[in-house]
């Protein structure tokens, strides 16, 4: 259930023109450097344990119904940050000056966690992981859009030059390339306009709010769909495997961290260093897949998601040489 995880500025003024509907402080835009390291350290981990959550979901898929396994994720998440949120800030911690902002971003998150989870039911663990990190350069696409600049040649070719890694991944004719292959694309598109979303939320509210209402907002639009099934998940309930529902539990304890560690990440530095970091999750999804599933990306597929994270990285790189030329010292 890998969800919005690739989160970056095209430049400081077009997100915060679409963020706050002004430009944020020059304190909130120039990140410490300071905390960069930390900042690093956070996103590698984060990938880590969304690699992770991927392959918990894509094991379960193929034995639990969908919506148990999003209810479950996603109550997890609220009781662990209900708990958080009342430990370091006490009962004003829920209190958030952007309560719809907070659903749209809960919606969004629930609406992507339906397409990986189909995704990785048919698609393996890493090729999945490859096409969703196309995300950061449709960002960048749209923020260009919001803030009525051009993209300039050489982003338009970098954007070509993941699509074609993309093809090279899925490759018409080959085993991979079915309708099923849509599902992924269509999530890197929810995906994009999800991390839009939250790059707004990560300089307005504190994370631990925005954390906590994210998992109220999944666990009441799939409440609904929980009680129409009540009987024959209560049953499936009772016959649940010890360990089965170990991973259960770990798949929304895993999403849970991950996405704080995510969301404080951004507030630690600029999100184009982080960047390239982010990539390692496709790694991480290689060995995962690996390991578990026994399935290994031939050549052409290891191909295309070179291009993606190598198309990638000199976009975040563009993105953080044109924000120090903007940002007075």
């Amino acid at each position: 259930m890998q969800q919005g995880f690739h989160i970056r500025f095209s430049n400081i003024s077009s997100i915060t023109a679409f963020a706050a509907g002004k430009k944020l402080s020059l304190y909130h835009c120039r990140m410490k450097q300071t905390h960069s390291a930390g900042a690093i350290a956070m996103i590698t981990l984060a990938a880590l344990l969304f690699s992770l959550m991927d392959a918990g979901t894509k094991f379960l898929g193929a034995l639990l119904p969908m919506v148990l396994i999003l209810w479950s994720r996603y109550a997890i998440q609220t009781l662990v940050m209900a708990g958080t949120v009342i430990y370091n800030r006490g009962w004003k911690g829920f209190r958030t000056e952007h309560p719809r902002v907070q659903f749209l971003r809960g919606s969004m998150l629930i609406m992507l966690s339906i397409l990986t989870f189909y995704s990785l039911k048919y698609l393996p663990l890493a090729e999945f992981t490859a096409i969703i990190m196309l995300s950061p350069i449709l960002v960048t696409a749209l923020t260009s859009r919001l803030s009525q600049r051009p993209l300039g040649l050489l982003r338009w070719l970098l954007i070509l030059t993941a699509f074609a890694g993309t093809i090279t991944v899925i490759r018409p004719g080959s085993a991979l390339f079915d309708v099923v292959a849509l599902l992924p694309l269509l999530a890197t598109l929810v995906s994009a306009a999800y991390n839009l979303v939250t790059s707004r939320l990560a300089v307005l509210d504190n994370p631990h709010t925005t954390q906590f209402y994210t998992g109220l907002t999944g666990v009441a639009l799939l409440s609904p769909l929980i009680a129409l099934q009540a009987g024959g998940l209560y049953e499936l309930g009772i016959r649940l495997e010890a360990r089965n529902f170990l991973i259960l539990l770990a798949i929304g304890l895993l999403g849970t961290v991950a996405h704080l560690l995510l969301v404080m990440a951004f507030r630690r530095t600029h999100p184009a260093a982080l960047m390239p970091f982010t990539y390692t999750q496709i790694a991480f999804a290689a060995l995962i897949g690996w390991i578990f599933f026994r399935h290994s990306p031939d050549f052409w597929a290891w191909i295309g998601m070179s291009v993606i994270a190598v198309a990638s990285c000199l976009s975040a790189w563009l993105d953080m040489h044109e924000s120090r030329r903007r940002v007075p010292k």
